[in-house]
């Protein structure tokens, strides 16, 4: 029996595509000598989830639609996935080695440099997320599997190991001087050094979470439906502890905002919670509280924009970037919330021409 469609996952990816953004403004804005900490807490902070949620939505939709019960094609799954993130990939990373090789001069990269650039996911900044995803579809028959044997002591073992293995991959003095001593020229260096953008073990958890309450999707809304207020008191208790952290590193112990952006990632512990925070709560509100049409038009828009957006958005931030440079204008928080919104409506209105010419 064919399930509805779930439109809850079409507006968690727009939420998510406007914390992507946020995430990559929030860079551009810590150029500034001296921006203002709490706009960096929302840009760079708040909006953590947005990265690994994506790969929550991708299994929940996955999983959503398969049926344990029958064989798995891997094949025509494969098939159907490549023709989805493969081929927009190698197009847009394509794409912007040649556009930034003629804008910044420095040319088309040697062929081994374009075979690191492509399998590292390095032609441009956020195209990494694909790569995973990649990794991701090509081992789907292994999370079948995993997730049909699963027990609840198992996955707890699991959200245990990966808190673990993130904080090693994250801060470990040893692993970071171990890769540094190795000799430049060294494969293993290569694969170490860019170990998150490749790595699905970084975001296994949160992949097959998603994946379980797909299975369960019903048990799992009524379980929003009943919880609200606990799952809304849960996402707002992980909000505040993360940004709580991000402050604690601020200001007492006088990381400066980039070192303190680079250590409350995703992928510490607090991130780590608040993205699964984030994604049961996003979730509930999204399929259990009633919005008016215009603003769920709005989501609506943004979702079915989302994967356009964020293949595109730097693209705008470049040329946003160049332009304020041009008129001698700096990265101030009222220009950065100006450039934020420009960003998004650039990307949003090339998407919609883009899908004018390809219907």
């Amino acid at each position: 029996m064919k399930k509805p469609y779930l439109n809850s996952i079409e507006y968690i990816r727009g939420v998510s595509m406007l914390g992507v953004v946020a995430i990559h403004i929030g860079a551009q804005y810590l150029t500034n000598p001296t921006p203002n900490v709490n706009l960096i807490a929302v840009l760079e902070i708040a909006s953590r989830f947005s990265v690994p949620i994506f790969f929550f939505i991708s299994a929940f939709g996955l999983f959503y639609k398969i049926d344990l019960s029958e064989p798995f094609d891997y094949g025509k799954f494969l098939r159907r996935r490549f023709k989805a993130v493969l081929l927009p990939y190698l197009i847009w990373s394509a794409l912007y080695i040649i556009h930034d090789g003629f804008f910044y001069s420095t040319g088309i990269p040697a062929p081994e440099s374009l075979a690191k650039s492509l399998f590292f996911g390095l032609a441009k900044y956020q195209l990494y997320f694909l790569v995973i995803l990649i990794w991701f579809y090509l081992l789907m028959p292994l999370w079948i599997k995993i997730i049909k044997n699963l027990t609840p002591l198992k996955f707890a073992a699991i959200f245990f190991l990966q808190i673990a293995f993130n904080c090693f991959s994250s801060y470990s003095v040893d692993l970071f001087q171990f890769t540094q001593s190795l000799p430049s020229d060294s494969i293993l260096k290569l694969f170490l050094q860019w170990r998150l953008n490749y790595l699905v073990l970084h975001y296994i958890f949160i992949f097959l979470l998603g994946g379980i309450l797909a299975i369960h999707s019903q048990k799992f809304f009524d379980w929003l439906k009943a919880n609200k207020k606990i799952v809304s008191a849960g996402f707002f208790a992980a909000l505040t502890v993360h940004l709580g952290y991000f402050y604690f590193l601020v200001y007492v112990e006088k990381y400066d905002l980039m070192a303190a952006v680079n250590t409350a990632h995703q992928l510490s512990p607090t991130g780590f919670i608040y993205t699964i925070a984030a994604s049961i709560f996003l979730f509930m509100l999204f399929e259990c509280v009633e919005f008016n049409k215009i603003f769920r038009a709005g989501l609506s828009i943004l979702g079915k924009n989302s994967y356009f957006v964020y293949l595109f958005h730097p693209l705008a931030i470049t040329y946003l970037d160049f332009a304020m440079k041009h008129f001698g204008q700096v990265m101030t928080a009222t220009n950065t919330i100006i450039f934020y919104v420009l960003t998004v409506l650039i990307s949003l209105v090339a998407s919609l021409i883009w899908n004018c010419f390809t219907k």
